[in-house]
């Protein structure tokens, strides 16, 4: 449980920066800290560090980049800012969107080229809402990656990591944190003193009880992150007279095959793939978004969907390592023709066959879907999917730097949130989420709050 207590009279332990959590945010912070010469120290619950950037595809959203233009991509962060707030129907604080979008391009140069992180622009499919091809990926795609390289530039540069540590305790001399205490494997307490602390401890989802109070349509849903995001960062900013913001904001999304409980990558969508119920109809938009599409097909019968698309499509869904692992397991199925397709998913034939005839490039569709790909062709693809709650993007209030502020307005001299203990920039609901938006904020206000100094 999570509380705040006045500072003891010694602690066993002092640092300059202490972070909790240690996921991708922890870890840019911890880089950003280091390399500003900070003393750090880092706690992470798990025997390792994983979090919810191990379960998803590890992408960053960033403008500007030196790989976007050797890609011959231009792109601004304006641009990219305009994005979001028009995802998010405007409901974000403008000033924290600019900062965000205009810190993007200078965390994936960084990482690139200071810490050799191979990432490189996902150029052969477009996520919905991005004006430009700005999503930055490692080679296979994959949250898990990201999060191992990122350990272990955070272990070549000698920074300490203490895993096996969960935070249950602030202390504080009034606005002023001044350390935490840590609960042990074998039940000990440990204090930790510091000068600064940067909260990237994640969202929400895995508390199920705070995610019926702030987002109940989605309660039900399967929870896609990690068990550890159980909202300590929202109970210690509570306590300490915090702000909090779009706490019904999160990130679903609409295509984990089930029951095998892998992501499938939307481009299964956005290269000419639809969605169907079990009475082998389409139900809405697809071109919406992913986040979205999760509340939608769990409102179909069973709550599960039938994604349907062609060969030429699972050919570039294949760069993601997800998608293969749902090939492996035997998720994902083919057929040359849809009546096979159909009766290998127990589908009506013919309500398939007349929602693929009825898609034509060039023109909208019954649900205001523009077709501007090619129909699809046989040999067919598709994959049972559900609806799954990935994290919550709604969390404590901060400024463009990380710095928590407070309920009346001002800042807090020495507390920082990052990632999803702070709130992003997806509105303030599901629809709002751009992809790429919580890795967004977790690379860019990590890095931010890592480098920030106190006075």
């Amino acid at each position: 449980m999570a509380e705040i207590a006045p500072t003891p009279a010694a602690f066993d332990v002092e640092v300059e920066t202490l972070i909790i959590g240690a996921g991708a945010c922890g870890l840019v912070a911890a880089l950003a800290a280091h390399e500003a010469g900070q003393e750090v120290l880092m706690i992470e619950a798990d025997p390792l560090p994983q979090g919810s950037t191990a379960l998803s595809a590890g992408l960053i959203p960033a403008a500007g980049t030196a790989l976007q233009a050797a890609a011959g991509i231009e792109d601004t962060a304006a641009r990219f800012a305009a994005d979001i707030q028009r995802k998010a129907k405007g409901e974000n604080d403008p000033a924290f969107v600019e900062a965000l979008a205009a810190g993007s391009a200078g965390v994936i140069d960084w990482l690139s080229t200071r810490h050799g992180l191979p990432f490189s622009v996902v150029t052969d499919f477009d996520y919905p809402g991005h004006s430009r091809r700005r999503m930055h990926g490692l080679p296979s795609r994959s949250g898990r990656e990201l999060i191992d390289r990122l350990r272990a530039t955070v272990e070549a540069q000698g920074i300490d990591l203490l895993c096996g540590r969960r935070a249950e305790i602030l202390y504080h001399d009034g606005r002023t944190v001044t350390g935490a205490g840590l609960r042990t494997p074998g039940g000990a307490l440990e204090t930790v003193g510091c000068a600064k602390l940067v909260l990237a401890c994640n969202g929400f989802g895995g508390n199920r009880a705070k995610v019926a109070e702030h987002m109940p349509a989605i309660a039900g849903a399967l929870w896609f992150g990690h068990e550890g995001n159980r909202g300590e960062a929202l109970d210690w900013g509570a306590a300490l007279g915090a702000a909090t913001r779009h706490l019904g904001a999160y990130q679903g999304h609409g295509n984990v095959a089930h029951p095998h409980g892998i992501l499938i990558t939307w481009a299964t969508i956005t290269e000419g793939g639809i969605q169907v119920n079990c009475e082998g109809r389409r139900f809405w938009n697809e071109a919406q978004g992913y986040s979205e599409a999760a509340r939608v097909v769990l409102a179909q019968p069973g709550g599960e969907a039938v994604t349907v698309f062609d060969a030429r499509i699972a050919d570039i869904a294949r760069q993601f390592e997800d998608f293969r692992n749902a090939e492996a397991q035997g998720a994902v199925r083919s057929a040359e023709t849809l009546e096979d397709l159909a009766r290998q998913f127990d589908l009506p034939a013919t309500a398939l066959r007349d929602e693929i005839a009825a898609i034509r490039a060039g023109e909208t569709d019954r649900f205001g879907r523009l077709w501007g790909e090619a129909p699809l062709a046989p040999p067919y693809c598709a994959v049972r999917v559900t609806g799954a709650l990935f994290h919550t993007q709604g969390g404590l209030v901060t400024d463009g730097s990380g710095r928590v502020q407070g309920a009346d307005g001002t800042v807090f001299p020495n507390l920082f949130a990052a990632g999803g203990a702070a709130c992003g920039v997806s509105g303030a609901g599901d629809s709002g989420y751009l992809s790429g938006n919580g890795l967004l904020a977790a690379a860019v206000l990590g890095r931010a709050a890592g480098l920030a100094q106190l006075g």
